[in-house]
């Protein structure tokens, strides 16, 4: 028998891709375009015309195929997804020339399609990083784990590295003007990107000599002075303007200090950190001396990264977020305890009304109720009279509302005491004080 004379094999009902010779499949097989088929388009007729040995003629000279209204409707949705063959799309658009309630259709299903695929931003969400971080953490702890109180300064530092690394090397010159409050008034110094950069990088060097790092400064920096001291220093160090340079041991000193207070643990929070000495006035003996807690300083260079980002992504036209919401309300937090000494210090000053009511450290002492609403919000309450009294609502007389991120920039030097978006009700000369004691916590 020949390979011919096989009878065809028996059709097994049970076999997927079998049918009953007298009745359709029950499950259609895909529809092929007319292009994959192989066979000429049909004519006016709806009949194939046979092959000849002529070529096709070419898209633009073929007439369009003809086709019934609801073949041409039955097309719309593959229309729409760009899935039909040339020939096809040619007859439906030519159909929707002509056929209004096919037209409009065709218009809803394109928009269905744009839904289905929105536009993307080509930015990374800034919150990404930590949402990796977190996940992989959560599966896997790591051996040694950060403080929980240096997790902001890392967290920072990490966001501010990734704008720097984005931008170009002219943007780097992009000019900055650093701000803070003096005294009564606003204060400002122009410099560049690099320039911010540098300044992190002095005056991070006071936490990194408290863990026994290297200063930036050098070996002859000599007793820690006052960060804005430190940063004249470093830039008159350099006999150029920085450049972007600098990033290198800016990053490499972030991730050292990190890396320590790791290898410390948690106990190395109540390391003091030096911050140098303010004068004292004429005839009052020697200055303030200026000290935190590690646990403290870390938060305080979380705070001044990102401050000192926003400056650098308002300087290059580059969207830039707040923090998390817990790691801003650490920073709220530090700037809340440290209200009542800033304000005893610009009443020793002649910046600040005399006390009303000087109590004993832990008495009952008047108090002013902040509270910070929004990101990082809380509610805080600081003494007014002596700065080691015990601050609560039984001896309110005040109460001021702030946004939360609107108390940073109030706290940065960025936004004046007298135009904060703030809520008031109470003593008017309390409230003032302590809105011009946050702006004095401000500095370069």
């Amino acid at each position: 028998m020949t390979a011919t004379d096989h009878p065809d094999p028996p059709e097994d009902p049970d076999t997927p891709g079998t049918t009953d010779r007298h009745e359709s499949p029950r499950i259609p097989l895909p529809r092929s375009s007319m292009e994959d088929t192989g066979h000429p388009p049909p004519d006016a007729s709806g009949e194939r015309k046979p092959a000849s040995g002529r070529s096709a003629p070419s898209p633009e000279h073929a007439p369009p195929l003809l086709l019934e209204h609801r073949v041409l409707k039955s097309l719309l949705g593959a229309w729409a997804l760009a899935a039909c063959s040339g020939e096809e799309a040619a007859a439906v658009e030519e159909h929707l020339g002509e056929c209004g309630p096919c037209a409009e259709e065709a218009l809803r299903l394109r928009d269905a399609v744009g839904l289905l695929h929105p536009e993307e931003s080509l930015d990374l969400d800034p919150g990404l990083r930590s949402r990796v971080l977190e996940s992989c953490l959560g599966r896997r702890p790591p051996r040694i784990p950060v403080p929980e109180w240096a997790v902001p300064y890392d967290a920072e530092t990490a966001r501010l590295d990734a704008l720097l690394r984005d931008i170009g090397d002219s943007e780097w010159h992009a000019p900055v003007r650093l701000r803070w409050f003096e005294g009564d008034g606003q204060v400002n110094r122009k410099t560049t990107v690099a320039g911010v950069i540098a300044h992190l990088l002095a005056v991070d060097g006071l936490v990194g000599r408290a863990l026994g790092l290297d200063d930036p400064l050098g070996p002859g920096a000599g007793d820690p002075r006052l960060p804005a001291h430190r940063t004249e220093a470093y830039w008159q160090a350099s006999r150029l303007p920085p450049t972007r340079a600098v990033r290198g041991p800016w990053r490499d000193q972030t991730h050292e200090v990190v890396r320590t207070v790791s290898f410390a643990g948690d106990g190395s929070g109540r390391l003091p950190v030096p911050y140098g000495t303010v004068p004292a006035p004429p005839g009052e003996g020697p200055g303030q001396k200026i000290e935190l807690p590690l646990r403290d300083a870390m938060v305080d260079r979380a705070f001044e990264c990102w401050i000192h980002a926003d400056d650098i992504a308002e300087a290059v036209d580059y969207p830039y977020d707040p923090p998390s919401p817990r790691h801003l309300h650490r920073m709220i937090d530090l700037a809340a305890r440290m209200l009542p000494g800033t304000l005893a210090g610009r009443r020793r000053s002649g910046l600040a009304a005399p006390p009303r009511d000087l109590v004993a450290a832990g008495a009952p002492g008047r108090s002013l109720r902040l509270e910070i609403e929004g990101l990082g919000g809380g509610e805080w309450f600081i003494a007014l009279d002596s700065p080691g009294a015990d601050a609560s609502a039984e001896r309110e007389v005040a109460h001021v509302a702030l946004d939360g991120v609107e108390f940073c920039r109030l706290a940065a030097g960025h936004v004046s005491p007298v135009e904060a978006a703030a809520g008031q009700d109470g003593d008017r000369e309390a409230i003032r004080d302590v809105l011009f004691a946050a702006a004095s916590l401000s500095r370069l």
